[in-house]
This record gives structure tokens, sequence and C-alpha cells, in this order.
């Protein structure tokens, strides 16, 4: 089946899933709390800030185009949603990021050690829900992730120190910080669902290769999104000195003087606005926004042929739409 045929689905694609997401926020409401009410009231502010639970809604689908489809998969689905609010917690911190969501970060509220805590309650939480279901795989599945994300992590600091421009570190940072939970989000489904070794494996390699594509359209939207709809300031990359694949190509087609200033500009941290709207034709003018997204709408479609396994079925349709949407979202 061609790619284009799911081009149609993707205009109002997340409205199939409204029943979804619905219980969703519900069994996220379930299980987050603590005994101790600021962290429920921190937890509280990064969970129900907005998100878009895409990460939650392809455990549901993973399983659901397993063959399982009740309460136990939507409690699971809270998994891979609280290490993602637990990832955004330290993120902030360690980036000093000004917005998320369109909110102050947890950190300018409550402070770091604060905010790192509750991260770290997250994190545990996520780990501890999803030791519940009786298949260590799902377990082992969760901590893995956690340790790939830990390490993209570090990897993107040190890289900011001293800055190594190329596709390959940029592709290692963001398969740990970004591909690996969506991944892995599919795993958990597939694997609670009972599914065999090939159909784990081809819903892994569906998340991995959206996960690539969602982050490279991160990329874009951090010069090219409205900053209101996209819930943080644009240029935030740029400002903490982040790899991006956009400068990954612009470095290597610049001129020495332009290649010397973008340098500076990405060293200096805070970039003007004159200095935001250059790099942002320079992007543009080296072919650094177009390649990036030509990447995505090329790992779009691994995704897609990865789902090939499966019969033709609703939820596979739908995971197409997701992926065209991944490819196509403004925020």
């Amino acid at each position: 089946m061609k790619l284009s045929d799911h081009r149609p689905k993707v205009k109002g694609i997340l409205d199939s899933f409204k029943p979804d997401f619905e219980k969703i926020e519900q069994v996220l409401n379930r299980h987050f709390a603590s005994h101790i009410p600021f962290v429920n009231k921190v937890s509280q502010y990064i969970l129900f800030a907005g998100g878009k639970r895409l990460r939650p809604l392809l455990t549901v689908c993973a399983a659901r185009l397993c063959g399982r489809d009740d309460d136990a998969v939507f409690g699971l689905s809270a998994v891979p949603e609280y290490l993602h609010a637990a990832s955004l917690l330290h993120d902030d911190v360690v980036d000093g990021g000004v917005m998320r969501r369109g909110k102050s970060p947890a950190y300018k509220i409550w402070g770091n050690k604060a905010t790192v805590l509750v991260g770290d309650f997250l994190y545990g939480r996520a780990i501890e829900l999803a030791s519940r279901f009786g298949d260590t795989r799902i377990a082992e599945a969760i901590a893995e992730t956690v340790a790939l994300m830990s390490e993209g992590e570090i990897i993107q600091l040190l890289q900011a120190k001293t800055p190594s421009f190329d596709e390959e570190t940029y592709l290692e940072i963001i398969n740990r910080k970004t591909a690996s939970l969506i991944s892995a989000s599919c795993k958990i489904g597939a694997l609670l669902a009972g599914a065999g070794k090939t159909e784990v494996q081809a819903l892994s390699d569906y998340g991995l290769y959206l996960g690539q594509a969602f982050q490279m359209i991160d990329d874009i939207l951090d010069y090219t999104a409205d900053a209101g709809e996209l819930g943080k300031a644009i240029g935030t990359d740029l400002a903490e000195g982040k790899i991006t694949l956009p400068l990954v190509v612009a470095i290597e087609k610049a001129s020495s003087r332009e290649k010397e200033r973008l340098l500076q500009v990405l060293s200096g941290g805070n970039p003007s606005e004159k200095e935001l709207v250059w790099v942002k034709d320079l992007l543009a003018n080296t072919g650094g926004l177009d390649y990036t997204r030509s990447r995505a709408k090329a790992l779009v479609g691994l995704a897609c042929e990865s789902l090939e396994t499966f019969a033709p079925l609703e939820t596979k349709n739908l995971l197409h739409g997701l992926a065209w949407f991944v490819l196509e979202r403004h925020k």
C-alpha cells in the first residue's frame, strides 16, 4: 500500500482516538498519586499541562493491533507518559528552559532540587507500575528505556561543551532521548497483548522510526512554528546550543564566514531576534530545513513499512495516519 493512501486520514486523525484519550486521562489521574501533597502538585503541573498523549496512545494502539483491548492496556499506557513527564522535568533543569507547554517550567516555580526529586518520583512510579503486569519483559523494557534516555541527555550535555556537528552523533542523541521511549511505548503494548517476536519487533521498529521523525520535525518547528501554538519559545534549541539536524546540514554547507558566525551564535546563548532571523534564513538557504523534512518523511515511510507484517485492520490504518500526523504537525 502506498503511503499517499493514508494522507486523507491525517486531517482530524486525533478525533478518531477521543474515547481512548478520555480513558488515558482517567488512568493518569489514578496512578500517579503520592501521599505527599507537594509531589502531587508538581506532578499534576507537568502531567496535565496539555501534552499530546502520543506515547500512551501508541501503547493502546499496539496492544489493540495485537488483539488486546481492555483496562489493563490503559493502565499500562500511563507508564510511558510518566516517563515522559519525568524527563521533561529533568530536561528543563539541565537545559535552563524558559517555557514548557506554554507555561513556566516547574523548576522556575519550585526550584531545581524539588523538580528533580519529583521527576525521580515519576520515574519510580512508572517502573513500579510496569512491574504489575506479570511480564518481566515489560519492566525490563521500561528500565532499559530510562537508562537510554539518561544516556541521551548526558551525551547532549557533553556535546554542548565540545560540539561535534555530525549526523551520526545527532542520531545517537535522538535515538536515546526521544525515539527509545516512543519505541518502548509500542513494544510494551505488544508484549502485554502476548504478541510474537516478529510482531513485537515490528511495532518496536515502527516506534523507533516514528520517534526519529518526531524529533526531526521538532527541530524544524523550533525555527518555524508559532511560539504560542508550539508551547515554548522559538529558537530554544539554538539558545541552548543543542545539535539539531538543520544545524548539522547548515554547518556542513555554509561558507567559512557563515559557519564562523553560526558557531558564535550557538556558543553565545540567548540569540537576539536579528540573529534568530539570520540563522533561520541560513537553515533555509543551505537546505537544512528541507533536508530534515525529507529525512523525517523517509522515516515515516519506514515506520509504515514496519507494520506490513500485520493484516489490514482499522488500527493499522490509524497507525499509518498517526505517522503522517507526526510529519505534518505544527506543534
